[in-house]
Parts: C-alpha cells; structure tokens; sequence
C-alpha cells in the first residue's frame, strides 16, 4: 500500500526523498489528537508517514486516522520467509485461514515492522495485526490510541465511499476516493500536520486512460505516491485498466477539477495494488503490483498476480503523454519498451511494502493457494 512509502532512513540516504517528497517531509504529521478509540468502521487501505504514524483509510466512516503507534525503534529482519502466514495470523484472532481476508500491508519506516489489514470474515470485522522481523505476530489494538481523524466531505447524499489509498506527502496526506454511488474519481487532501477532527477538501480528477483511448471522470485510482518537480507537487496514481497518472495538487480550489497527465500504460485487464520508489544502480523506479482481473486474456506469467518496473523518469515527459503515452506492450504480451517491464522474481505477489533500500516485504500466494511473508531483492 504502503504504501508507497517514501520515509525511511534508508530513502533518505539515497536521495529518494528529493525526487518524491517536498524538502519539508519530516514534518511531523500529527498536531492536535485525541486519546481514545477513533471508532473506526472499516480499514481499506493502511500506510505511514514519518515517526511511526499510521494511516488508515475508513470510507464507511468517511474519515482516514492517523495514529501514533509509538513503534519507532528499528529492528533487523532475521526471517526472509515465514509460510503459511495466513495460519499465523488467523491464529492470533482465534481462527482459521479461511476465517480471515488479508487487505494490505504496510511497513512502519520507524521501525521495520510489518503492519497488515485482516478482516475476520465471520463477524466483518477489520483488525491490523502486526508482524516484526523475528516473525512474531501482535495485534495493533485501537480502543486506547493517541489519534488524529480527518473528515470526508460528503460527494452526494447517500453515496458511499472507498478510500483505495492514501499517502503522507511531507506536508499533507493524499487519498484516492471513489464515490461508490456515481462512481466519480477524486483526491482526497489535508493539510498537515493534522488537526483531531479537521476537514479537507476534494478533488475530482479527468485522466486519459490510455488503453481505453478516452478522457475519463469515473475510472477508480487504485494505489498513489507522492511526487515533486521542479518545486511543483503532484499526484501519481496507477488506474484499473492501467495508466500510470500525475496529477498537479498545487493551488488548487476545493471541489476542482484535476486534469491528469498520463505517462505510460502497464497493460490493459489489469488492477494495480501497491506501488512505491526505489533507487538502484542510479536510477529511480516505480514498483507496481498488479492482479490480471480477466483470466481470458494472456497470463503475465503463472499467477494472476504480477508486477511492473516503471522508469520513474517517465513522470518527467512532456510530450509523449495522454493520447501519445508509452504503452508497455501492443496487444496483450509483444514488448514495447525496456522502461516498463514485467519483474520476473514478484509473480504470485498480492500486497507489498518496501522494506530497506535493498528488499521488499511481500506476501505472495504460489498456485495452490499457499500464502508466504517473504523478503525479496528489489528488481
């Protein structure tokens, strides 16, 4: 999710914090808070921002949470793979793996530790459960918590809402919204650092989805980061269907209207699930992990679960945008470009994090449905 999550030491130490974030990141995120439990009615996305706070996501409560988990010491991971982790955390919750659904993952940079979103399916309950590099499992309790929550203006009465994501920008936290009821795509923001109960202001977004060969207003934004050029802040989302977008946030009224500018294509049938940057051999790239929503089409490769490595460079083009953008391939499989390829060691991941400059943090399902923790080299 987690997303996405440009706060490490280790990010700053390779500069990653310049390309992505604006020079104030270390802000602190929290200002006034409440104590208490926030009465959260549902966790659809998770990440972090700096000193160890959590965001979650709450589009049934029309609100995201940011909470102070006091996890700010790091640890080593000694486990690079924990199987069956859907046993273990079912254990914690007193049931069995197909007793809950793992949502998202998230990687606290304070620490190290592994945060997941699990719901138990009996009673539709959303819990985050934690897990730290030894392999032990603990639950992140929210009935006692230091909080600060944010309000959703309402799009229109008796929509419904999903937050897709949601991201700590080094001044304010960005969210992807979809208005379930008009299916109308926005952003979500707040300035920062927050204030317990303030109110942020809404954006609708235009994107060009590449593949469909049409400006659209409804196509959801499925996962973001946050991203900084030439002094200017932006967006970036990966759509279903999947265009990579950025999206200027800079002076801009509440209720505007966002136009965004598409850079590439991943691939068409496909939902994105996490991204995040990272730095390797001197170039910068965007991780993302996708699902291959229709299974008549040509597999990526042995699961339905697959991922890209995108230029990061690309976000800079100004001319071979929208109608003109890069396409990954023509059709379903026939290579296009080398600065969007598919990342060979990742298949079968279903939600990642990264986890140092070097590794990410990934639970991958193999083809019978076993689920693993597992640490991997980045590509």
């Amino acid at each position: 999710m987690a997303r996405r999550k440009l706060y490490t030491a280790a990010a700053l130490a390779l500069g990653l914090l310049a390309w992505a974030a604006p020079a104030h990141a270390q802000n602190a995120v929290l200002k006034t808070t409440a104590t208490g439990n926030p009465q959260i009615q549902s966790i659809q996305c998770i990440s972090f921002g700096p000193q160890g706070v959590l965001l979650i996501g709450d589009g049934k409560g029309r609100q995201i949470v940011a909470v102070a988990t006091g996890d700010t010491t790091p640890q080593k991971w000694t486990r690079t793979e924990i199987p069956n982790i859907d046993e273990q955390l079912a254990g914690r919750l007193g049931t069995t793996r197909k007793g809950i659904e793992i949502k998202r993952l998230a990687v606290n940079p304070a620490s190290g530790t592994a945060y997941i979103a699990v719901r138990k399916t009996d009673n539709k309950q959303d819990l985050i459960l934690t897990v730290e590099g030894t392999g032990k499992v603990g639950e992140l309790a929210l009935d006692n918590v230091k909080y600060a929550r944010v309000k959703l203006p309402a799009a229109a009465k008796g929509d419904t809402v999903l937050i897709t994501d949601v991201t700590w920008a080094g001044d304010r936290v960005l969210a992807a919204v979809q208005a379930k009821d008009t299916f109308a795509s926005k952003i979500f923001s707040v300035k920062g650092p927050l204030v317990n109960d303030a109110e942020g202001v809404v954006y609708s977004t235009e994107t060009y989805h590449v593949a469909h060969g049409r400006w659209e207003t409804k196509a959801p934004i499925r996962t973001v980061l946050p991203y900084e050029q030439d002094g200017k802040n932006y967006l970036v989302g990966a759509f279903t269907c999947t265009p990579v977008v950025k999206f200027g946030i800079d002076n801009l009224e509440d209720g505007a209207k966002i136009k965004g500018v598409s850079v590439v294509e991943i691939g068409n049938g496909n939902e994105p699930r996490d991204m995040f940057t990272y730095k390797k051999g001197g170039h910068t790239y965007i991780l993302v992990s996708t699902y291959r929503m229709f299974h008549s089409r040509a597999p990526i490769g042995p699961s339905p679960y697959w991922t890209v490595r995108v230029d990061a460079d690309l976000l800079r083009e100004a001319d071979k945008v929208n109608e003109k953008a890069l396409r990954r391939v023509k059709g379903d499989t026939k290579p296009l470009t080398d600065r969007a390829v598919v990342a060979e060691n990742f298949h079968g991941v279903m939600t990642m994090d990264r986890l140092d400059s070097e590794r990410a943090l990934v639970i991958r399902t193999d083809d019978k449905g076993n689920l693993t923790l597992q640490v991997l080299a980045l590509p």
